[in-house]
């Protein structure tokens, strides 16, 4: 059996693996399509809505494969291994557009790469959500290593959301992809095969697909925690998606400058992982996570009123500190579904859940996709060929009223939800086992 232990920042660095090429899809694909190659608003928010669904049926069916899996690499390694090169493969393409296609065949492409990166991004991720609460198994060891990964990821963010502008301008979307692709993936691979995870026991029944789904279906904690995720991912998706936009029609200044607004909020996010880690210790999970919600909801209002580049840094700094909350938080919620899940019914679920959880936060694709739809409606704004009469109002809609809209409603669900104390574990500083009841039958589906 294998009893190694996982150091903590061997597993934290994954998220800087994961963070590169996703947030570069997720945060400059509108810019780059519908900005400047002529996808309309319309276009983009079918699309959205079409992946949101795909999503639904791959996301069930991923992790309940990884976790029948039995293989002398363990359950998690082999996915990440075969998945980690054909996401960077499908991400490189999304940006290197074949010059020859125009007019719809410009949106098919855009939407055929943008959903298979989404779904290879499932998959990996999936599998290192499903990682955490196995290697990591008490709250006080779990809080320092997700601030660690935290730290990592908004370091990939200041990478792949901050300097992008600048990095695109001087060497192309495309060129720009295969350098964060490779970066991201050769981080990936790097967590994969530095991780120990635990052997599955021999006598370990398999979890059942249709069990699996009648429990997390009747799990109401599950429902509480993806929702409140999905709307709060809305948000900032969101955000990070119009960034660019705001400053270019809001603030009437270049859309490189969406740098500076970038930069203060992971900056600052960074400098206040650490606060919201020990404000967890001091006053326990679930309260932390409600204010970190609202103090996030707060933020964004400020910057409707900015009118320069100094007061929208100024604003961007308060959003900044309450995303570092969020993102402290957030994850241990979902460990928390995680543990329950595996002392109720006797199987070790985390695939499963890790990936329907990431269904959940990829709900965001419909009130993102609605939030465009809106814009289309309401400010006439189709492209940046067609802009409309008032984009700079569509600008401030997109990023200042809905996103503290949506995370008020993140803000309602996590009121419905709390945890018995379970952290029973000594806490070593050092990554270790969760104590497993023994399976009591096979599992049914």
């Amino acid at each position: 059996m294998n009893t190694k232990k996982t150091h903590p920042i061997n597993y934290a660095i994954g998220m800087f693996g994961t963070s590169i090429p996703i947030n570069m899809l997720k945060t400059f694909a509108f810019t780059f399509y519908v900005l400047q190659r002529g996808v309309t608003t319309s276009q983009w928010a079918l699309m959205l809505l079409i992946y949101t669904f795909i999503d639904a049926i791959d996301n069930p069916v991923y992790g309940f494969l990884s976790d029948r899996t039995r293989s002398r690499w363990g359950r998690r390694r082999p996915w990440l291994t075969i998945g980690t090169p054909l996401l960077i493969l499908f991400f490189i393409a999304f940006y290197n557009l074949p010059a020859f296609l125009s007019g719809n065949s410009v949106f098919a492409y855009a939407m055929l790469f943008y959903i298979l990166t989404g779904t290879l991004d499932s998959v990996i991720n999936a599998n290192y959500a499903a990682l955490f609460p196995e290697l990591f198994p008490t709250d006080v060891v779990r809080a320092k290593t997700n601030a660690m990964r935290q730290a990592f990821q908004l370091v990939a963010m200041i990478i792949s959301i901050a300097l992008t502008p600048m990095v695109t301008e001087a060497l192309g979307y495309g060129l720009t992809s295969i350098l964060y692709g490779i970066l991201g993936g050769a981080v990936i691979l790097y967590m994969t095969f530095t991780c120990h995870e635990k052997d599955p026991e021999p006598e370990e029944a398999k979890p059942g697909l249709w069990k699996a789904l009648k429990d997390l279906l009747t799990n109401k904690k599950f429902w509480i925690a993806g929702l409140a995720n999905a709307f709060y991912s809305a948000a900032m998706s969101l955000v990070l998606a119009t960034v660019a936009f705001y400053v270019e029609y809001a603030l009437k200044l270049s859309s490189g400058q969406s740098t500076f607004l970038l930069a203060a909020v992971l900056v600052i996010a960074i400098a206040c992982v650490a606060v919201w880690a020990v404000l967890v210790k001091k006053f326990k999970l679930i309260p932390t996570w409600r204010a970190s919600l609202l103090v996030l909801a707060v933020a964004f209002v400020p910057l409707y009123f900015a009118n320069s580049l100094i007061t929208a840094i100024i604003c961007c700094a308060f959003v900044g500190f309450g995303f570092a909350g969020v993102i402290t938080t957030m994850d241990l919620i979902g460990a928390k579904v995680m543990d329950e899940d595996t002392q109720k019914h006797h199987l070790r679920r985390e695939g499963i859940i890790a990936n329907a959880l990431g269904f959940m936060n990829r709900l965001n694709g419909l009130f993102t996709s609605a939030a465009y739809l809106l814009v289309s409606k309401i400010y006439l704004f189709e492209s940046g060929d067609k802009p409309g009469p008032h984009p700079d109002a569509a600008a401030r809609f997109l990023m200042t009223i809905v996103p503290p809209v949506l995370m008020l409603i993140s803000f309602g669900f996590s009121w419905f939800i709390d945890f018995k104390p379970t952290d029973q574990v000594q806490d070593t500083g050092v990554s270790g086992e969760a104590p497993v009841p023994p399976p009591t039958g096979q599992a049914g589906g």
